[in-house]
C-alpha cells in the first residue's frame, strides 16, 4: 500500500515484532537529520523542494525531466534511452538521456483507478532480436501483463501473456523485472483481501517468474508461476551482483520489509508482519516503521540497495555485503523530493529516481512529478 491511507485502519493481523536493523546515520543534502528523526519518530515533515540546484553538488540528485504524473516504472532500452509509465494516465512515455520526452503510446486498455493503473515496465534481454517489451497494468477485470513488440518508437502486436491477477482498489503490486536468469518476475498484491497472500491458488500476494511467454518458468517449486507467497503488497525487485532476488514490501501499521526471496519461501502475510521468528515463514532482512517508508521501487547500484519512500519521502540506502547480509539503512535526501516511487538502475549505472507527488497523497512542487538523476558514491 502506499501512502498514509489506507494501512488496514483495523490494526495488523497478527502479531507485530520490533525490527532487527537499526536505522543509523541520516543523511540530508548539506545536513544531518536530528537523532530522533533517525530513529523514526513522529514528526511534520517540511514542505518538498520545487525545483533542484542547476548544478548540484557531487552525490546529490539533478532533475532530468519534470511535470510529469506519477510515473511508476523504468526500464532501458539499448543505446540508454528509458521508457516510462505513468500510472493515472496510462501513458508510456520515452525519456532520453538528455531528458527530452515524447509519448510512445496510451494504454487503453489500463482503467487507473486507485492503486491500479499502468505499473510495471519491462524490457526484454533480448531485445535486440526480439523486440518485446512488457507492461503490467489494472484491466477491466483484472491486473494483467501484456507483451509488445516496439519498433519504430510505437508498440505493435500486443499479446495477453499472463491474466487473472486480482485487483482492487489497493494493494495490486506492478512490478516488472528481467532476473539475471533471462525469465521475468512479477510482483502482486493481495488487493486488500489478506488471506489471498497464503492461497497458491491465487496470484494475488506473490512474486510470479516466468517466461517471455507467460509460462511457468522451468525450476518454479509449485509447477505454475508462483516463486514466492505470503506477501502484501511488493513494489520493488532488485538483484545483488551474486543474482540474491530481494523485494521491498509494504506493512500494514507497524513494519515495512526489505525482504531475500527465496524460492517457494512463504513470507507470513497475514500470520506475521515484521519479524516472527516463526520457522514457518522467513523473516525480512531490514524492517522500518510504516511512516519512515512504504517502500516501492528498488535498485542495486554501488554496493547498496536503494529503496524508493513514499509516505517517509526519502530514500533509503541498505549496504549489502557479498555474502548477502545488509547493513543499517541510511535515509537519503529527507523531505526534499516527496513521495518517491520509481528507482532504476541506468546502463551507466547511475540511479533514475521518480517521484509521486501527484497520486493524491502527495503535495505537488509546481513542476513534479520529476525524474531525478543521481550517480552513487561511496
Amino acid at each position: 500500500m502506499t501512502g498514509t491511507t489506507p494501512r488496514d485502519t483495523t490494526g495488523p493481523a497478527g502479531r507485530t515484532r520490533w525490527p532487527i536493523l537499526a536505522v543509523a546515520l541520516a543523511l540530508a543534502a548539506g545536513c544531518s537529520a536530528p537523532a530522533a528523526e533517525r530513529v523514526g519518530t513522529a514528526r511534520t515533515p517540511s514542505a518538498p523542494a520545487a525545483t533542484a540546484v542547476s548544478q548540484p553538488p557531487p552525490g546529490d540528485p539533478r532533475v532530468l525531466t519534470k511535470n510529469l504524473a506519477v510515473p511508476w516504472g523504468i526500464a532501458f532500452l539499448p543505446g540508454g534511452d528509458a521508457l516510462v509509465t505513468e500510472r493515472d494516465t496510462a501513458r508510456l512515455l520515452r525519456v532520453t538521456a538528455s531528458g527530452e520526452v515524447s509519448e510512445v503510446a496510451k494504454i487503453d486498455e489500463a482503467r487507473p483507478d486507485g492503486e491500479g493503473g499502468l505499473m510495471g515496465v519491462a524490457v526484454s534481454p533480448a531485445f535486440d532480436k526480439d523486440g518485446f517489451v512488457f507492461l503490467y497494468y489494472t484491466a477491466a477485470s483484472d491486473n494483467r501483463i501484456v507483451r509488445y513488440r516496439y519498433d519504430d518508437r510505437t508498440l505493435t502486436d500486443a499479446e495477453v501473456i499472463l491474466d487473472g491477477i486480482p485487483k482492487g482498489a489497493i494493494h495490486n503490486g506492478g512490478r516488472l523485472a528481467f532476473g539475471p536468469d533471462g525469465y521475468l518476475y512479477a510482483a502482486t498484491g493481495e488487493v486488500g483481501d489478506r488471506q489471498l497472500a497464503q492461497a497458491l491458488g491465487s496470484l494475488a500476494g506473490k512474486i510470479l517468474r516466468m517466461t517471455a511467454d507467460g509460462a511457468p518458468a522451468p525450476g518454479n517449486p509449485f509447477q505454475n508461476v508462483i516463486w514466492s507467497y505470503g506477501h502484501r503488497n511488493v513494489q520493488g525487485l532488485a538483484w545483488d551482483p551474486s543474482g540474491r532476488l530481494y523485494a521491498s514490501e509494504f506493512g500494514s501499521s507497524s513494519f515495512d520489509e526489505v525482504n531475500l526471496i527465496e524460492k517457494g519461501g512463504n513470507y507470513g502475510w497475514p500470520e506475521v508482519e515484521g519479524v516472527g521468528d516463526d520457522s514457518r515463514f522467513i523473516d525480512p532482512v531490514v524492517t522500518w516503521t510504516t511512516d519512515e517508508a512504504s517502500p516501492s521501487g528498488m535498485a542495486y547500484a554501488d554496493g547498496s540497495l536503494w529503496v524508493g519512500a513514499l509516505r517517509g519521502s526519502r530514500l533509503w540506502r541498505v549496504p549489502v555485503a557479498q555474502d548477502g547480509t545488509v547493513g543499517a539503512a541510511v535515509p537519503l535526501f529527507e523531505n526534499q523530493y516527496g513521495r518517491i516511487r520509481a528507482v532504476t538502475t541506468a546502463p551507466d549505472g547511475s540511479l533514475w529516481i521518480g517521484t509521486s507527488n501527484k497520486d493524491g497523497r502527495g503535495s505537488p512542487a509546481p513542476d513534479d512529478d520529476r525524474i531525478l538523476t543521481l550517480t552513487p558514491t561511496p
